[in-house]
Protein backbone atom coordinates (compact mmCIF):
# COMPACT_ATOMS: atom_id res chain seq x y z
CA UNK A 1 0.00 0.00 0.00
CA UNK A 2 1.12 3.72 -0.09
CA UNK A 3 -0.54 6.19 1.96
CA UNK A 4 -2.74 4.11 3.21
CA UNK A 5 -3.99 2.68 -0.69
CA UNK A 6 -3.71 -0.26 -2.70
CA UNK A 7 -1.87 0.29 -5.69
CA UNK A 8 -1.61 -2.29 -9.11
CA UNK A 9 1.02 -1.33 -11.38
CA UNK A 10 -0.52 -3.33 -15.03
CA UNK A 11 2.70 -4.12 -17.30
CA UNK A 12 1.72 -4.46 -20.48
CA UNK A 13 3.79 -7.12 -22.50
CA UNK A 14 4.60 -8.51 -25.48
CA UNK A 15 7.78 -10.11 -26.87
CA UNK A 16 9.70 -9.44 -23.45
CA UNK A 17 11.42 -12.34 -22.31
CA UNK A 18 14.98 -10.15 -21.75
CA UNK A 19 13.16 -7.44 -19.92
CA UNK A 20 10.20 -8.49 -17.29
CA UNK A 21 12.16 -10.49 -15.18
CA UNK A 22 14.09 -6.83 -14.16
CA UNK A 23 10.92 -4.92 -14.43
CA UNK A 24 9.31 -6.79 -11.76
CA UNK A 25 12.23 -7.77 -9.60
CA UNK A 26 12.51 -3.45 -9.37
CA UNK A 27 9.13 -3.27 -8.33
CA UNK A 28 8.83 -1.39 -4.99
CA UNK A 29 7.52 -2.71 -1.78
CA UNK A 30 4.74 -1.01 -1.85
CA UNK A 31 2.70 -1.94 -4.91
CA UNK A 32 0.28 -5.03 -3.81
CA UNK A 33 -0.31 -6.48 -7.46
CA UNK A 34 1.70 -6.41 -10.93
CA UNK A 35 -0.88 -7.11 -13.47
CA UNK A 36 1.60 -8.31 -16.39
CA UNK A 37 -0.89 -8.55 -19.73
CA UNK A 38 0.74 -10.79 -22.05
CA UNK A 39 -0.20 -9.76 -25.80
CA UNK A 40 0.13 -12.85 -27.25
CA UNK A 41 4.17 -13.20 -26.97
CA UNK A 42 5.88 -14.92 -29.57
CA UNK A 43 8.89 -15.22 -27.16
CA UNK A 44 9.57 -16.93 -24.15
CA UNK A 45 8.19 -14.31 -22.28
CA UNK A 46 5.10 -15.86 -20.76
CA UNK A 47 7.45 -18.97 -19.67
CA UNK A 48 9.22 -16.12 -18.07
CA UNK A 49 6.39 -14.84 -16.22
CA UNK A 50 4.78 -18.17 -14.64
CA UNK A 51 8.26 -19.02 -13.14
CA UNK A 52 8.72 -15.77 -11.61
CA UNK A 53 5.27 -16.00 -9.97
CA UNK A 54 6.03 -19.51 -8.11
CA UNK A 55 7.97 -17.16 -5.79
CA UNK A 56 6.62 -13.84 -5.98
CA UNK A 57 2.50 -13.85 -5.61
CA UNK A 58 2.20 -10.33 -6.45
CA UNK A 59 2.35 -11.18 -9.83
CA UNK A 60 -0.92 -11.98 -11.62
CA UNK A 61 -0.78 -13.46 -15.67
CA UNK A 62 -3.57 -12.34 -18.28
CA UNK A 63 -2.93 -14.02 -21.31
CA UNK A 64 -4.75 -12.83 -24.34
CA UNK A 65 -5.37 -15.29 -26.74
CA UNK A 66 -5.52 -12.67 -29.93
CA UNK A 67 -2.89 -9.53 -30.26
CA UNK A 68 -4.83 -6.40 -29.26
CA UNK A 69 -1.95 -3.88 -29.63
CA UNK A 70 -0.52 -1.96 -25.82
CA UNK A 71 -3.58 -0.59 -25.47
CA UNK A 72 -5.76 -3.24 -25.43
CA UNK A 73 -3.11 -4.69 -22.99
CA UNK A 74 -3.52 -1.79 -20.98
CA UNK A 75 -7.32 -1.66 -20.81
CA UNK A 76 -7.35 -5.64 -20.02
CA UNK A 77 -5.22 -4.87 -16.74
CA UNK A 78 -7.29 -1.78 -16.17
CA UNK A 79 -10.40 -4.17 -16.09
CA UNK A 80 -8.68 -5.85 -13.28
CA UNK A 81 -7.84 -3.17 -10.86
CA UNK A 82 -11.86 -1.96 -11.50
CA UNK A 83 -12.95 -5.11 -10.60
CA UNK A 84 -10.61 -5.72 -8.01
CA UNK A 85 -11.38 -2.50 -6.34
CA UNK A 86 -8.10 -1.13 -6.57
CA UNK A 87 -7.62 2.96 -5.31
CA UNK A 88 -5.04 3.50 -7.61
CA UNK A 89 -3.62 2.00 -11.01
CA UNK A 90 -0.64 2.09 -12.81
CA UNK A 91 1.02 1.59 -15.90
CA UNK A 92 4.58 0.38 -16.62
CA UNK A 93 6.11 -1.03 -19.92
CA UNK A 94 7.22 -4.31 -19.44
CA UNK A 95 10.00 -3.07 -21.60
CA UNK A 96 12.17 -1.85 -18.89
CA UNK A 97 11.79 2.47 -20.51
CA UNK A 98 10.18 3.73 -17.03
CA UNK A 99 12.62 4.14 -13.89
CA UNK A 100 10.71 2.55 -10.60
CA UNK A 101 12.46 5.64 -8.80
CA UNK A 102 9.59 8.04 -10.41
CA UNK A 103 6.73 6.13 -9.09
CA UNK A 104 5.99 7.61 -5.77
CA UNK A 105 6.35 11.39 -7.18
CA UNK A 106 3.41 9.81 -9.69
CA UNK A 107 1.43 8.37 -7.24
CA UNK A 108 1.78 11.22 -4.54
CA UNK A 109 -0.62 13.84 -6.32
CA UNK A 110 -3.46 11.01 -6.83
CA UNK A 111 -2.95 9.08 -3.30
CA UNK A 112 -3.34 13.02 -1.94
CA UNK A 113 -6.47 13.44 -3.70
CA UNK A 114 -5.00 16.46 -5.57
CA UNK A 115 -5.31 14.53 -9.35
CA UNK A 116 -7.55 11.35 -10.56
CA UNK A 117 -4.50 10.86 -13.31
CA UNK A 118 -0.80 12.02 -13.43
CA UNK A 119 1.39 11.16 -16.35
CA UNK A 120 5.19 10.77 -16.43
CA UNK A 121 6.60 14.05 -18.86
CA UNK A 122 9.95 12.97 -20.05
CA UNK A 123 10.15 16.19 -21.61
CA UNK A 124 10.89 18.59 -18.33
CA UNK A 125 14.39 17.42 -17.90
CA UNK A 126 17.40 18.67 -19.86
CA UNK A 127 18.49 15.80 -20.53
CA UNK A 128 15.44 15.00 -22.87
CA UNK A 129 17.09 16.00 -26.28
CA UNK A 130 20.05 14.08 -25.41
CA UNK A 131 18.90 11.06 -24.16
CA UNK A 132 15.25 10.58 -26.60
CA UNK A 133 16.18 9.76 -30.35
CA UNK A 134 15.97 12.81 -32.85
CA UNK A 135 13.18 11.71 -34.37
CA UNK A 136 10.71 10.80 -31.64
CA UNK A 137 11.79 13.83 -29.74
CA UNK A 138 10.27 16.26 -32.16
CA UNK A 139 7.51 13.56 -33.08
CA UNK A 140 6.55 13.88 -29.44
CA UNK A 141 6.66 17.58 -29.86
CA UNK A 142 3.89 17.73 -32.36
CA UNK A 143 1.47 15.10 -30.90
CA UNK A 144 2.10 16.89 -27.97
CA UNK A 145 0.97 19.40 -29.48
CA UNK A 146 -2.01 18.35 -31.49
CA UNK A 147 -2.98 16.55 -27.65
CA UNK A 148 -2.99 20.01 -26.60
CA UNK A 149 -5.72 20.89 -28.80
CA UNK A 150 -7.79 17.57 -28.88
CA UNK A 151 -8.00 17.04 -25.33
CA UNK A 152 -7.97 20.26 -23.76
CA UNK A 153 -5.27 19.99 -21.39
CA UNK A 154 -3.53 22.74 -22.45
CA UNK A 155 -1.16 22.48 -19.42
CA UNK A 156 0.45 18.95 -20.22
CA UNK A 157 3.19 17.90 -22.15
CA UNK A 158 4.72 14.63 -23.64
CA UNK A 159 1.94 13.17 -24.68
CA UNK A 160 3.09 10.03 -25.16
CA UNK A 161 4.11 8.78 -22.09
CA UNK A 162 2.80 5.49 -21.03
CA UNK A 163 3.89 6.47 -17.40
CA UNK A 164 0.62 6.99 -15.35
CA UNK A 165 -1.37 6.48 -12.57
CA UNK A 166 -5.26 6.20 -12.14
CA UNK A 167 -7.17 6.28 -9.02
CA UNK A 168 -10.34 4.24 -8.81
CA UNK A 169 -13.08 6.78 -9.68
CA UNK A 170 -11.48 7.30 -13.11
CA UNK A 171 -11.11 3.48 -13.38
CA UNK A 172 -14.67 2.99 -12.52
CA UNK A 173 -15.92 6.32 -15.54
CA UNK A 174 -14.25 4.79 -18.73
CA UNK A 175 -15.29 2.34 -20.44
CA UNK A 176 -12.55 0.56 -21.31
CA UNK A 177 -13.81 -1.95 -23.87
CA UNK A 178 -14.24 1.54 -26.35
CA UNK A 179 -10.42 2.78 -25.12
CA UNK A 180 -8.54 2.80 -28.85
CA UNK A 181 -5.97 -0.47 -28.30
CA UNK A 182 -3.14 0.81 -30.12
CA UNK A 183 0.00 3.24 -30.26
CA UNK A 184 -2.61 6.27 -29.74
CA UNK A 185 -3.72 4.75 -26.29
CA UNK A 186 -2.34 7.39 -24.23
CA UNK A 187 -4.51 10.74 -26.39
CA UNK A 188 -7.04 8.59 -26.24
CA UNK A 189 -7.45 8.19 -22.81
CA UNK A 190 -6.55 12.04 -21.88
CA UNK A 191 -9.91 13.14 -24.38
CA UNK A 192 -11.93 10.69 -22.19
CA UNK A 193 -10.67 11.97 -18.95
CA UNK A 194 -11.45 15.79 -20.19
CA UNK A 195 -15.16 14.88 -21.66
CA UNK A 196 -15.89 13.65 -17.56
CA UNK A 197 -13.74 16.65 -16.27
CA UNK A 198 -10.73 14.87 -14.26
CA UNK A 199 -7.60 16.32 -13.17
CA UNK A 200 -3.95 15.18 -14.42
CA UNK A 201 -0.94 16.17 -13.23
CA UNK A 202 2.37 16.31 -15.41
CA UNK A 203 4.97 14.85 -13.31
CA UNK A 204 8.70 15.40 -14.20
CA UNK A 205 10.27 11.46 -15.07
CA UNK A 206 13.54 10.48 -16.32
CA UNK A 207 13.55 9.29 -19.96
CA UNK A 208 15.05 5.81 -19.81
CA UNK A 209 16.35 4.51 -23.48
CA UNK A 210 19.10 1.46 -24.58
CA UNK A 211 18.06 -0.49 -21.58
CA UNK A 212 17.90 -3.54 -24.15
CA UNK A 213 14.40 -2.66 -25.28
CA UNK A 214 12.86 -3.47 -29.02
CA UNK A 215 10.77 -0.63 -29.98
CA UNK A 216 8.06 -1.64 -32.52
CA UNK A 217 7.16 2.22 -33.08
CA UNK A 218 7.50 3.28 -36.71
CA UNK A 219 7.73 6.93 -36.47
CA UNK A 220 6.06 8.14 -39.87
CA UNK A 221 3.51 6.07 -40.05
CA UNK A 222 2.58 6.55 -36.17
CA UNK A 223 2.21 10.35 -36.45
CA UNK A 224 0.00 10.63 -39.59
CA UNK A 225 -2.11 7.30 -37.41
CA UNK A 226 -2.19 9.74 -34.17
CA UNK A 227 -2.74 12.61 -35.69
CA UNK A 228 -6.21 11.48 -37.57
CA UNK A 229 -7.41 9.82 -34.54
CA UNK A 230 -6.54 13.19 -32.66
CA UNK A 231 -8.76 14.94 -35.38
CA UNK A 232 -11.88 12.43 -34.67
CA UNK A 233 -11.16 12.81 -31.18
CA UNK A 234 -11.39 16.65 -30.90
CA UNK A 235 -14.30 16.68 -33.01
CA UNK A 236 -15.97 13.82 -30.49
CA UNK A 237 -14.86 15.70 -27.54
CA UNK A 238 -16.56 19.00 -29.13
CA UNK A 239 -19.30 16.68 -29.23
CA UNK A 240 -19.53 15.23 -26.05
CA UNK A 241 -18.37 18.37 -23.84
CA UNK A 242 -20.00 21.33 -25.19
CA UNK A 243 -22.80 20.53 -26.89
CA UNK A 244 -24.57 17.13 -25.63
CA UNK A 245 -23.64 17.48 -22.01
CA UNK A 246 -23.18 21.11 -21.58
CA UNK A 247 -23.66 24.22 -24.34
CA UNK A 248 -20.64 26.24 -25.24
CA UNK A 249 -20.15 29.16 -27.78
CA UNK A 250 -16.51 28.12 -28.49
CA UNK A 251 -18.13 25.41 -31.04
CA UNK A 252 -19.51 28.07 -33.27
CA UNK A 253 -15.69 30.23 -32.95
CA UNK A 254 -14.26 26.41 -33.97
CA UNK A 255 -16.77 26.07 -37.05
CA UNK A 256 -16.44 29.31 -38.01
CA UNK A 257 -12.76 29.44 -37.50
CA UNK A 258 -13.05 25.70 -40.28
CA UNK A 259 -15.68 27.26 -42.20
CA UNK A 260 -13.31 30.47 -43.38
CA UNK A 261 -10.31 28.13 -43.56
CA UNK A 262 -11.54 26.32 -46.13
CA UNK A 263 -12.85 29.32 -47.96
CA UNK A 264 -9.03 30.37 -47.33
CA UNK A 265 -7.99 27.67 -49.15
CA UNK A 266 -9.93 27.96 -52.14
CA UNK A 267 -9.42 31.53 -52.24
CA UNK A 268 -5.97 31.38 -52.21
CA UNK A 269 -5.81 28.20 -54.85
CA UNK A 270 -8.11 31.12 -57.22
CA UNK A 271 -5.34 33.51 -56.38
CA UNK A 272 -2.61 31.53 -57.70
CA UNK A 273 -4.59 29.78 -60.71
CA UNK A 274 -5.48 33.68 -61.73
CA UNK A 275 -2.35 34.38 -61.53
CA UNK A 276 -1.14 31.44 -63.44
CA UNK A 277 -3.45 31.61 -66.53
CA UNK A 278 -3.76 35.80 -66.63
CA UNK A 279 -0.36 37.00 -65.29
CA UNK A 280 -2.05 39.47 -62.93
CA UNK A 281 -3.65 38.91 -59.14
CA UNK A 282 -7.14 40.07 -58.75
CA UNK A 283 -7.03 42.66 -56.45
CA UNK A 284 -10.57 41.69 -54.89
CA UNK A 285 -9.89 38.10 -54.93
CA UNK A 286 -6.35 38.71 -52.94
CA UNK A 287 -8.46 41.00 -50.41
CA UNK A 288 -11.10 38.35 -49.94
CA UNK A 289 -8.26 35.42 -49.15
CA UNK A 290 -6.55 37.70 -47.02
CA UNK A 291 -9.56 38.82 -45.08
CA UNK A 292 -10.45 34.90 -45.02
CA UNK A 293 -7.70 34.47 -43.69
CA UNK A 294 -7.41 36.80 -40.82
CA UNK A 295 -10.83 35.37 -39.82
CA UNK A 296 -10.25 32.15 -39.97
CA UNK A 297 -7.04 32.66 -37.36
CA UNK A 298 -8.86 34.85 -34.94
CA UNK A 299 -11.91 32.69 -34.33
CA UNK A 300 -9.87 29.79 -34.18
CA UNK A 301 -7.43 31.21 -31.26
CA UNK A 302 -10.71 32.98 -29.53
CA UNK A 303 -12.22 29.15 -29.46
CA UNK A 304 -8.45 27.68 -28.25
CA UNK A 305 -8.93 30.81 -25.70
CA UNK A 306 -12.41 29.58 -24.24
CA UNK A 307 -11.38 26.09 -24.22
CA UNK A 308 -8.65 26.95 -22.02
CA UNK A 309 -10.50 28.93 -19.66
CA UNK A 310 -13.10 26.38 -19.35
CA UNK A 311 -10.53 24.00 -18.21
CA UNK A 312 -8.37 25.57 -16.04
CA UNK A 313 -9.86 24.31 -12.99
CA UNK A 314 -8.73 20.86 -14.01
CA UNK A 315 -5.08 21.82 -14.31
CA UNK A 316 -3.49 20.70 -11.07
Amino acid sequence: MYKNKTVCVVIPCYNEETQIEKVITTMPEHVDHMVVVDDLSKDRTVEKIKKMQENNKKVVLIEHKTNQGVGGAIASGYKWARDNEMDMAVVMAGDGQMNPDDLPALLDPVADGIADYSKGNRLFTGEAFSKIPTIRYFGNGFLSLLTKIASGYWNIADSQSGYTVINKKALKAIDWDLMYKRYGQPNDVLVKLNVENFKVADVPVEPVYNVGEKSGIKIHKVIFTIGWLLTKLFFWRMKEKYIIRDFHPLVFFYFLGFGFGICTVLLFLRVFVMWYLTGHIPAVNALAAMFSFMSSSQFSLFAMWFDMEANKDLKV
